[in-house]
């Protein structure tokens, strides 16, 4: 019972190593591995609470290691992937290009009040930080991959990553209630809304590659919203 205690957390300490992992690739300039790393974070992220119910041996402790292990892979290397982006964008000062670790300081306000929010045990309230994560670290891919000058133009401008900084830490916080994609019912009516996700989503990732992650976290913002408006009872 004690090896069996100690599993989920060392899990999320692994989640914390790829994200420091992740910061170096970022400091580099190697988003790709970078990206790579952030999503092995995540993954582990997922699977530290999978066991945590598996074993029976949730605790508070292994809530506050989740939640700063997230901190790292998901708050501060996507607020640092910002502000290079921003660093080598039009934008004229140097110093402006810290505003975006206004993303990790969102992330950061994210996470401690999930932690104290009972409503969000089955559905999330506003983006979680890994589904940002993803969003914002793609952002240099499709840049770096892209043959488009509009995507150039776009992604190199100041006041657009401005922009998706802000709206990041908004959609962070905001009070819009968004599905969530764990399975605790094995029918297909109880998990039709994931399963519709699930399958658009890889259709998106297969045919505009890291284009489709962009698409697929709005998507999945977009559907949770027609999702409350016609459907949330």
């Amino acid at each position: 019972m004690t090896i069996k205690k100690h599993i989920p957390n060392l899990i999320t300490l692994l989640n914390l190593f790829c994200g420091c992992i992740a910061l170096v690739f970022a400091v580099d300039r190697n988003y790709e591995m970078a990206f790579y790393f952030v999503c092995l974070g995540i993954f582990l992220d997922f699977f530290d609470g999978f066991f945590a119910r598996l074993f029976q041996v949730s605790s508070p402790l292994g809530l506050q290691l989740d939640s700063l292990a997230d901190m790292v892979t998901s708050g501060v290397v996507p607020g640092f992937v910002m502000f290079t982006l921003m660093e080598d964008s039009s934008n004229p000062n140097h110093y402006l290009s810290f505003l975006g670790f206004l993303i990790a300081l969102g992330s950061c306000y994210r996470l401690a009040n999930f932690n104290i929010d009972t409503r969000q045990t089955d559905s999330f309230i506003g983006l979680p930080t890994p589904a940002n994560a993803l969003f914002i670290l793609s952002l240099p891919l499709v840049l770096q991959y892209s043959d488009s000058m509009i995507v150039l133009e776009i992604l190199t401008n100041y006041g657009v990553l401005l922009g998706i900084t802000l709206l990041s830490v908004y959609i962070l916080n905001a009070e819009i209630p968004l599905f969530s994609l764990k399975i605790k019912k094995f029918n297909l009516k109880d998990n039709a809304l994931q399963i519709v996700f699930l399958f658009l989503s890889l259709l998106l990732l297969v045919f505009f590659q890291y284009l489709g992650i962009l698409l697929v976290i709005v998507f999945y913002v977009l559907l949770s919203v027609v999702n409350n408006i016609f459907f949330s009872k």
